[in-house]
C-alpha cells in the first residue's frame, strides 16, 4: 500500500474513532444512569446514586476524549497495519489503547476534581473497545466482499529485469498487499519494450510498476511516454530520475523510493469526498426517482415490445468493461440496423451519433429529450463503476477504434452521468476531438467545486431538454 493511501485511510479511521470514543463516553453515562445498573452498583460496590446532571457537567470531556483517543491508538501502532491483516495485529494495540484512554480519563477526573462516578470509566472502556472492534469487523467484511475487492484491487504490469520483477513480487507477497494485483510482466531484456502498449490495452491496467535499476533509460522513457499518453499511472522505483513531466510525486512502496507520474487528479480528501458524494447522491436520487422510474418502466413495457432496460458493455476506468444500464429507447433489434445508418453519422471519429435516429421509439424520444433514460445508471454509480460527474462512458467497440492513443486518457478516471460535454451543447458538438478536449479539460482541472458546478448546470440543461440526441 502506498504511503499516501495509508495516510488517507488512517485519517478517516482516526475521525471515525474520535466519534466512537465520544459516543462511548456518552453511552457509559446512559448505562450508569440506568436504574437497574445504578441500584446494582450501589448495593454491591457502594457506588452511590448518580445524578442525571452529572452528564451535562462533563460534556466538554467529549471533545477531549475525541481528540486524545486517536492519538493514543496511534502511539500503540493501531493504524500502522493492513486492513485485512490478522486480527491480532489490531486487537492487542486496541486493548492497550482503550486501557490507556480509560486510565487517562480517571487521572483527569482526579486532577480536576470531576464528578466521574465509579463504574462509569470501566463501562466507557468496555463500550469503546466493543464498538471499535465492531467497526473494524464491519470494515473488514466490507473489504472482503467481491464488490469491494473489484473496486479496491488495482491491476498492474511489472516492468524491469527478471531479477527486479522477482524482487517486487516477493515484496508484495511478503507484505500481503491486497491492493495490488499483478496481471502481467514485461522483461526489458527478453521482450521488446513496444509490447507495453498492447499489454495496456489487453489487460485494462490501473498502472505500471517500473524498476529502473540495470535497465536502459531509453526503454524507461518509452514506457513513461506510452503510459502518460494513455493516462496510466507509472510507479517508478528509482533513487532519482530527472524528468520534465508536469505532475510527479514522491512516495514509497514497502520502504523503497518511488516516483509517481500522474496525469489524473491526485488522491486526496477531495477524492474521498467525491466518492462519498457519489454514493450518497446516487442513493438519494434513487429514492426520489423510485416512483418515476416505476412509471417509466410500465410505459416502456406497454408502448413497445421488448425489455424495459437496455444493457451494453461500456469502457470504464482504465478501459475496464462494465455493464451499463439505461431505459430502452430503441426497438429491440436496433443494433442490426446500425450498419445501414453509418453513412448518416453526425459525429466524426469512432462515435456514432444521429439526431433523428429512426430506431428510437416515440416513448424513447421523450425519455432522451429529458435524459430520463439515464436514470438506471444511478445503480452503476452505487456499484462504483461510474461517478455522478465524469467523461461519458463509450461502448467497448468504439473505444477499440480510437485512432489517436491520446484519446484513451479520457479513460483514466471513472465515467460519469454528466460531464462538460453534456452541459456545453451536445447537439452543437460534432467533432469527437472537441468532445475529448472537454473531457481532458475536466480531468486536468478537476476539483470538487468543478463537480458541483457541473451538477448545478446539468439541472437546467436536463429540464430544458437541450442537446439531447
Amino acid at each position: 500500500m502506498l504511503r499516501r493511501d495509508l495516510q488517507i485511510r488512517t485519517q478517516v479511521q482516526q475521525f471515525a474513532d474520535a466519534i466512537i470514543f465520544g459516543v462511548s463516553f456518552w453511552l457509559s453515562f446512559v448505562v450508569r444512569l440506568n436504574p437497574f445498573v445504578n441500584d446494582w452498583l450501589n448495593r454491591w460496590l457502594g457506588a452511590g446514586t448518580l445524578s442525571p446532571d452529572s452528564l451535562d457537567e462533563n460534556k466538554w470531556l467529549y471533545f477531549v476524549i475525541g481528540l486524545a483517543a486517536p492519538l493514543i491508538l496511534e502511539s500503540q501502532n493501531f493504524y500502522n497495519r493492513s486492513p485485512l491483516a490478522p486480527r491480532r495485529t489490531y486487537l492487542w494495540p486496541l486493548i492497550k489503547g482503550c486501557f490507556l484512554v480509560t486510565i487517562g480519563l480517571v487521572v483527569l477526573a482526579y486532577l480536576f476534581h470531576l464528578v466521574l462516578p465509579r463504574g462509569a470509566a470501566a463501562i466507557f472502556g468496555g463500550i469503546s473497545f466493543i464498538v471499535v472492534v465492531a467497526k473494524e469487523e464491519i470494515f473488514r467484511r466490507a473489504l472482503q466482499s467481491k464488490l469491494a475487492q473489484s473496486q479496491l484491487k488495482r491491476r498492474f504490469i511489472l516492468v524491469g529485469t527478471e531479477k527486479e520483477i522477482r524482487r517486487i513480487r516477493s515484496d508484495l507477497k511478503e507484505r500481503r498487499d491486497e491492493s495490488v494485483e499483478v496481471i502481467g510482466e514485461l522483461n526489458l531484456v527478453e521482450t521488446p519494450v513496444e509490447r507495453i502498449v498492447a499489454m495496456l490495452h489487453e489487460h485494462s491496467v490501473y498502472g505500471v510498476i517500473l524498476s529502473a535499476k540495470h535497465t536502459n533509460f531509453e526503454q524507461i522513457e518509452y514506457v513513461l511516454r506510452a503510459c502518460e499518453l494513455e493516462g496510466v499511472e507509472v510507479w517508478l522505483m528509482a533513487d532519482f530520475f530527472n524528468t520534465q513531466i508536469s505532475r510527479t510525486s514522491l512516495d514509497e512502496l514497502h520502504g523503497r523510493p518511488l516516483m509517481v507520474f500522474r496525469t489524473t487528479p491526485d488522491e486526496s480528501w477531495q477524492g474521498a469526498m467525491k466518492q462519498l458524494m457519489d454514493l450518497s447522491g446516487a442513493f438519494f436520487l434513487l429514492l426520489l426517482a423510485a416512483l418515476p422510474m416505476a412509471v417509466i418502466s410500465l410505459l416502456i413495457k406497454f408502448t413497445s415490445p421488448g425489455p424495459v432496460f437496455f444493457r451494453q458493455q461500456r469502457s470504464g476506468q482504465n478501459g475496464k468493461p462494465f455493464t451499463l444500464y439505461k431505459f430502452r429507447t430503441m426497438v429491440t433489434n436496433a443494433e442490426q440496423f446500425r450498419h445501414e445508418l453509418e453513412a448518416m453519422n453526425e459525429m466524426t471519429g469512432p462515435v456514432f451519433k444521429l439526431t433523428k435516429d429512426p430506431r428510437v421509439t416515440p416513448m424513447g424520444k421523450w425519455l432522451r429529450k429529458y435524459s430520463l433514460d439515464e436514470l438506471p445508471q444511478l445503480f452503476n454509480v452505487l456499484r462504483g463503476e461510474m461517478s455522478l460527474v465524469g467523461p461519458r462512458p463509450l461502448p467497448v467497440d468504439e473505444v477499440k477504434r480510437f485512432e489517436n492513443l491520446a484519446h484513451r486518457r479520457r479513460l483514466s478516471v471513472k465515467p460519469g452521468l454528466t460531464c462538460l460535454w453534456q452541459i456545453s451543447g451536445r447537439n452543437q458538438i460534432s467533432d469527437f476531438k472537441e468532445w475529448v478536449r472537454l473531457d481532458l479539460e475536466y480531468i486536468d482541472n478537476w476539483s470538487l467545486w468543478l463537480d458541483l458546478k457541473i451538477l448545478l448546470r446539468t439541472v437546467p440543461a436536463v429540464l430544458a431538454g437541450t442537446g439531447a440526441k
